[in-house]
């Protein structure tokens, strides 16, 4: 032992007698008493233990650059060489040991392999076991260390440390006398739980173990002997450590009891040492519509608090220190010494809101605010406030509070506030983790309800908001209610406000409504009152949700004229971020269901309204210069031509986002941290690409107020698409589809907008020229963006079709050729967008009778329905619909030049593609069968003659059958049922006599007698009232079944477990007494004696329907073409006319029994019509 020591004491004397050389290696250090350490061997002599002690320490004191020149595999094998030196029963050597593990691998950022990891756990367990107490501190933190990111392989070691005699469950448990010990064991706990995406978890055992103890230590009080720090860092690992569970091993909380039990801790601890608030929460919070009781015992506030909570001091300038590494499990013990966040928060508050005023500006909508607290303006890094640092310390630099570092109460405020913002974490996790349905049952614990007269405001995410001195726990609350009000639209959707409050009790519609109401108005006080530009940022994003799902059509006015005022100054804020926000606020208010009126009034506002009104907390504007440099609008002429009446004033939004993406920007507004890249002269790419969505917004919503703009806008694109950000180019071509779209909207039949007040053509026409002139067919081209080829594609699709028949013929020929050429794409984006594209021009008058271009897109749209992608198949399938109802219109023209000249070949191939296409997925079916059926109805008798078309007839026809009746999605059979009237339709095919004709009406009956979707029956019923001929019906017995089918069907009319269906009843009623009379009119004598069986049974009640037929007529769109008194009249008039025009035999009662049946029903039915008409006679004189 002696000669091994010797030889030590040679290695380490090595290097001081050889010469000087350059500086070592980086990692040098490490590998010279890595040797030294692998020399030694076990001793239990004096000597031994002391040289051991030494060189543990120069192992601990030497200075490692992090993670440089040093193997994980080496660090491994080190402290497995430093362990098998230690027996685990010597404490001051095992707590040496553990202080180098915990070192070494935070240090160098190691997680050690799963082999060495083995003996390094065996070794700490029996450490713990054999040791004295005063070294389960360290032995824990070098466990907490080991067991970091490496959960899944420490698998065999669970029983030992989280079983019923778990050493980790002993420890951490509350009559463990230690607080120290009971922080690091929680800390193991918490790191066991971290999973590396890919590795086995946790199993469920373990999970629910580990949560249970993290839930009991945050139920638990605080105990008298344990300091406030130590406290918050257990709070902050069992918070920690649920957060890893609900992220990483998808723990699913799915008992009412488990999830309320959390959601009660975690609102409890959110608000953990906030200066002035005390809760009392109960152990579990029950989803409920009303708030619950959160008890606030009264609190003397000391004066400690008083300074901690948002005063209004000037900010001091803090001195800039470089932030360390964060290192990998660190203790926040060390992270945070020396340094805190200040109890004394300073900034502008409340007081210099209106400094240099008299008044505070009317915009803020409130007469006064709450609190006289207000958050510093320091660089907080809360744009992400959850990212894994957030749990670790923040330098001097990043600081949220003025520099406090030297004061213990700073520091257990610092602490404080960690573990608030650790709570939030962790519930923006169980959001994640849980349903919005169940989410919304607690509601009312989180956020807020209009307090009563003289009551108190409940506490809830909003408290913090307002109240929180650290601007980076504000900024974690307003995410977390962002995440709330996220996907709350359907919820939210029941909110209706009322001024009727003399009610026994509340409607939940009320209460929702009152909560939404005060959302808006403390958001708009921590809009006012808040100075750091971090927080704002969140602020305006989370009333961006808001605005998004609230239901302002059910709400009274004025709640979105508050945030429009208010939030317009922030638009030339100095920081990028709260610019950009503030944009996707304005966006979401114009998005929100538009068009509404108060945002019509709001944007027809005169340019400077609400702009001059600033103060120090708002970002101050004075003469708005910026829109007089804004390209001239529209001139006189065109203004007259296409602004619609009533928009007299110009829209300011329109103008602000034309100046943002064209005009340089303001070196006042740039942003040092964010800006643009350096060269440029325009604002920075985000708020670009959010005017031009703003822009959009507008052109969907409100396009009168866009058409104003129309060539200016035209303008903007073209620059926009014509610049090297292919982001900025795809904003760009989006626009341009919106504003395509909504000229084709104001061009519909059934379109409100008076003819006067619509685009004019020739306008039209300039647009797309200079679109079709200027990038746009770059864009097209641009193989390398094949985003922006897709959204180039859409846009050409959104030609007004009167407007391309009078642009130029090259340029007609361009946008063919382009689309025919890129539906060879190999890209799936461009091709789907390419076949919708040619589906849409299919449709255009001045090209649908062109054989040729209707024949190239047939191609083109076959060749994409073989394509793997389904999106493609999709599109396809849509635009074969398209261009087969394009044959039928062409079928209806006088001139038969098109059947004539029209492949029959081609009509083959698109029958066997339609059939293929019905066997797809659902989204494809739906129209594969509507173009089915077109292509059925448009053979001519010279295809039909063809033996080659005799086969495809009989399978297209068996393919439309069966998807009637399969149990696919009710549009697929709706349009089933919708193309099997269209085969009817054709007098050509051989309806009555084809063996398929009694497989389709079986078909249909069924249908109409049993589909749970109304809106199918409707249409099956529809469909076996098309044919026109008796004999189309087949034979009596087939005939009978049809009209024995539609009684039962009439009789079930009623009969729904859907509540849903009701409303299609009547029209459902209407559509098949249409089709009992169509039936009525053609029977054949040897069809009356079943009709007369039929109504000897069911008369009154057929009787009954058809007269609430005569009298209402069709209801709906649903039920077909709706009829006029009269024609429903003439309708059973022709009927009753056809029965006693039919040659029965003789002494056949059947007849005169049909026609004693209709003669009846007129005669009620003009009585009563005669009786109403008498009765208004009479009122009138």
């Amino acid at each position: 032992m002696a000669a091994v020591q010797a030889a030590g004491s040679l290695l380490c004397s090595q290097p001081r007698d050889s010469p000087r050389e350059p500086p070592p290696e980086p990692g040098g250090g490490f590998y010279r008493l890595s040797a030294r350490l692998r020399a030694l061997r076990p001793d239990d002599s004096s000597s031994g233990r002391t040289e051991i002690h030494l060189l543990f320490d120069q192992l601990i004191s030497e200075n490692y650059r992090e993670g440089g020149g040093v193997a994980p595999e080496d660090v491994s094998a080190l402290l497995v060489q430093a362990c098998r030196l230690v027996p685990p029963n010597q404490n001051h050597l095992v707590s040496k040991v553990s202080k180098l593990i915990h070192h070494l691998l935070n240090r160098l950022q190691v997680i050690v392999d799963e082999q060495n990891l083995d003996f390094l756990l065996s070794y700490t367990i029996s450490a713990i076991q054999q040791c004295s107490s005063w070294t389960h501190m360290e032995i824990l933190q070098a466990l907490a260390a080991l067991v970091y990111y490496n959960g899944s392989n420490c698998q065999k070691f669970l029983p030992d440390l989280l079983g019923k005699t778990g050493l980790l469950l002993k420890m951490s448990d509350l009559t463990q006398s230690d607080p120290e010990v009971r922080r690091a064991a929680v800390h193991c706990m918490a790191n066991l739980c971290l999973s590396v995406p890919g590795q086995p978890y946790l199993e469920e055992s373990y999970q629910n173990i580990c949560f249970k103890a993290f839930l009991t230590i945050l139920q638990s009080s605080k105990p008298s002997e344990m300091d406030d720090i130590i406290y918050c860092m257990l709070l902050q690992n069992a918070l920690k450590g649920i957060q890893s569970l609900l992220n990483g091993g998808k723990m699913k909380l799915t008992q009412t009891d488990e999830l309320g039990a959390l959601l009660a801790v975690l609102k409890k601890t959110m608000f953990h040492g906030l200066p002035g608030l005390n809760i009392e929460m109960p152990i579990v919070l029950y989803p409920t519509p009303l708030p619950q009781y959160d008890g606030r015992p009264p609190v003397k506030p000391q004066q400690s608090e008083l300074s901690a909570s948002r005063p209004t001091a000037n900010k001091k300038k803090k001195s800039k220190v470089k932030p360390k590494k964060i290192l990998q499990g660190e203790e926040e013990e060390e992270e945070s010494n020396g340094e805190a966040e200040a109890a004394v928060g300073t900034g502008t508050g409340s007081r210099n809101m209106c400094e240099g005023s008299t008044q505070c500006p009317s915009s803020v909508g409130v007469q006064s605010l709450p609190r006289n607290e207000s958050g510093t303006s320091g660089r907080a890094q809360v744009s992400s406030p959850f990212r894994s640092s957030s749990w670790k310390r923040v330098s001097s630099s990043e600081s949220d509070y003025s520099d406090a570092e030297g004061s213990m109460q700073g520091k257990v405020r610092s602490y404080q506030a960690k573990v608030r913002q650790g709570a939030l974490a962790c519930f923006l996790s169980t959001i994640k983790s849980i349903e919005k349905k169940v989410l919304y049952g607690y509601w009312s614990a989180f956020v807020p309800d209009t307090p009563e007269v003289g009551s108190p405001q409940s506490v809830s995410l909003i408290t913090l908001t307002l109240k929180d001195p650290s601007p980076k726990t504000r900024a974690c609350a307003l995410q977390v209610l962002s995440a709330i009000l996220e996907g709350s639209k359907q919820f939210l959707s029941v909110a209706e406000d009322t001024s009727d409050h003399k009610r026994a009790f509340i409607p939940v519609s009320v209460m929702i409504a009152s909560s939404i109401r005060e959302l808006h108005r403390c958001l708009l006080l921590a809009l006012v009152a808040e100075s750091s530009s971090q927080t704002l940022t969140q602020i305006i994003k989370c009333l961006a949700n808001l605005v998004s799902n609230a239901p302002y059509n059910r709400l009274k006015l004025s709640l979105l004229t508050r945030v429009w005022n208010q939030i317009k100054p922030y638009i030339r804020h100095k920081d990028v971020n709260v610019r950009v926000s503030s944009l996707t606020l304005l966006g979401a208010i114009v998005s929100t269901h538009a068009p509404l009126p108060e945002v019509q009034l709001l944007l027809q506002q005169p340019c400077t309204s609400g702009l001059s009104n600033s103060n120090s907390a708002t970002p101050h504007l004075g003469t708005p210069e910026w829109w007089k440099k804004a390209p001239a609008g529209p001139s006189v002429e065109e203004a007259a031509v296409s602004s619609p009446k009533g928009v007299s004033e110009p829209c300011w939004l329109i103008q602000l986002c034309i100046s943002i993406l064209v005009l340089p920007r303001e070196d006042s507004c740039s942003s040092s941290d964010t800006g643009p890249v350096a060269g440029s002269t325009y604002e920075p790419s985000p708020m670009r690409l959010e005017a031009l969505q703003v822009l959009a917004h507008l052109a969907r919503g409100y396009f009168p107020m866009a058409q104003v703009y129309l060539m200016e806008l035209g303008e903007v694109i073209c620059k926009c698409m014509g610049e090297a950000d292919p982001s900025i180019q795809l904003h760009g071509a989006k626009l341009l589809e919106e504003l395509g779209t909504g000229i084709i909207q104001q061009y519909k039949p059934d379109s409100a907008v008076p003819p006067g007040q619509r685009v004019p053509v020739f306008l039209v026409v300039m647009f797309w020229t200079m679109m079709l002139n200027g990038p746009l067919p770059r864009a097209l081209q641009s193989s390398d963006h094949p985003t922006l080829q897709a959204s180039a594609c859409d846009a050409l699709s959104a030609i007004l079709p009167e407007a391309f028949s009078s642009l130029p013929n090259d340029r007609q020929i361009l946008c063919i050729t382009m689309l025919l050429g890129l539906n060879d794409c190999k890209n799936r984006l461009v091709k789907a967008a390419t076949s919708r594209a040619l589906g849409v021009y299919v449709l255009f008058p001045c090209l649908r009778q062109d054989v040729i271009f209707v024949a190239d897109t047939a191609n083109a749209i076959l060749m994409s329905l073989q394509d793997k992608s389904l999106n493609v198949r999709a599109k396809a399938a849509w635009s074969l619909g398209n261009l087969t109802d394009t044959l039928i219109v062409n079928m209806e023209t006088p001139d038969p030049t098109f059947q004539e000249e029209f492949c029959g070949l081609l009509l083959l191939k698109m029958l066997r593609a339609a059939i293929e296409a019905s066997k797809d997925k659902d989204k494809v079916k739906s129209n594969a069968v509507r173009a089915l059926g077109n292509l059925l109805h448009f053979l001519q008798p010279f295809h039909i003659e063809k033996p080659r078309f005799a086969e495809i007839i009989e399978e297209s026809i068996q393919a439309l059958i069966s998807t009637v009746l399969i149990e696919a999605a009710m549009k697929v059979r709706w349009n089933a049922c919708y193309a099997m009237g269209n085969v009817f339709k054709n007098p050509a095919l051989p309806l009555g006599t084809a063996p398929w004709t009694s497989q389709a009406y079986n078909a249909l009956t069924l249908v109409v007698t049993s589909c749970k979707n109304f809106k199918v029956r409707i249409r099956s019923a529809t469909a076996l009232s098309v044919p026109g001929k008796r004999e189309q019906y087949g034979s009596v017995e087939q005939y009978v079944q049809i009209w024995n089918s539609l009684v039962i069907a009439l009789q079930k009319s009623e009969d729904t477990t859907d509540f849903l269906e009701f409303k299609y009843c009547a029209s459902l009623r209407t559509q098949i007494c249409q089709a009992l009379i169509h039936l009525l009119s053609l029977a054949s004598a040897s069809d009356l004696p079943y009709i007369k069986e039929a109504l000897e049974l069911n008369g009154d009640m057929i009787q009954s329907y058809i007269l609430q037929f005569l009298k209402s007529g069709a209801e709906g769109e649903e039920s077909g073409a709706n009829h006029s008194p009269q024609e429903r009249d003439q309708m059973v008039e022709v009927a009753l006319e056809h029965i006693s025009s039919v040659q029965a035999m003789a002494g056949d009662k059947a007849k005169r029994a049909i026609m004693g049946f209709l003669e009846d029903t007129l005669t009620i039915y003009f009585d009563s019509c005669g009786s109403q008409v008498a009765l208004l006679g009479s009122s009138n004189q």
